[in-house]
């Protein structure tokens, strides 16, 4: 049996939609139906967390000594909160490098996933936008460069949460967060990769 490590934020755990919509209840359906036996994902994420608390939250818990895949979607919080891309760069690569680790050192097994725009969202309303969008593809570019230069996979998903800017299904109710539909179009793409 496969175990898998998924590692982030609000994005990770599906805040506003039921646990079994989240991407990465979603890929384990994905990669059980093509035909690799995987466990329940074991996730380390929460609302809110920065890459500097979700740092903090992975040192705080027990894993196991490795994991066939691992997922790391980190650092639309610390957009959000103003912080620094440089601090972003340092805590991503920490990030990366544990990542890597709880793989069993194998890069090919780590998945970055890019971080979704919400400047579209209703919940972005009366923000500049376009700002949000420029930030976003910034630390997207930094998330981007760590991983290619760790030999890790990476799934760009932040175009197509754009989409909800015209198309609200792909929201969830809070107006903010994506809908199930929309994780299933994540999981289907990391699943492409994999």
């Amino acid at each position: 049996m496969n175990s898998y490590l998924a590692l982030g934020d609000s994005y990770t755990i599906g805040e506003q939609v039921p646990i079994y919509e989240s991407f990465p209840y979603q890929l384990v359906q994905r990669l059980r139906n093509a035909g690799y036996p995987f466990s329940a994902p074991e996730i380390i994420a929460k609302t809110g967390w920065t890459t500097g608390e979700l740092i903090r939250g992975i040192g705080q818990t027990q894993l196991l000594p490795e994991y066939d895949l691992v997922t790391l979607l980190a650092g639309v919080n610390n957009q959000y909160r103003g912080y620094t891309t440089e601090a972003y760069e340092i805590e991503f690569r920490a990030l990366m490098a544990t990542a890597i680790n709880c793989a069993g050192n194998r890069p090919e097994r780590v998945v970055v996933v890019s971080i979704p725009d919400w400047g579209v969202t209703p919940f972005a309303a009366g923000k500049n936008r376009k700002l949000i969008a420029l930030e976003i593809d910034t630390f997207n570019g930094i998330n981007r460069n760590i991983a290619a230069m760790a030999n890790a996979r990476y799934v760009d998903i932040t175009a197509g949460t754009r989409e909800a800017a015209e198309n609200p299904l792909l929201l969830a109710a809070d107006g903010l967060h994506p809908s199930g539909a929309d994780y299933a179009r994540w999981a289907d793409r990391i699943a492409a990769v994999l």
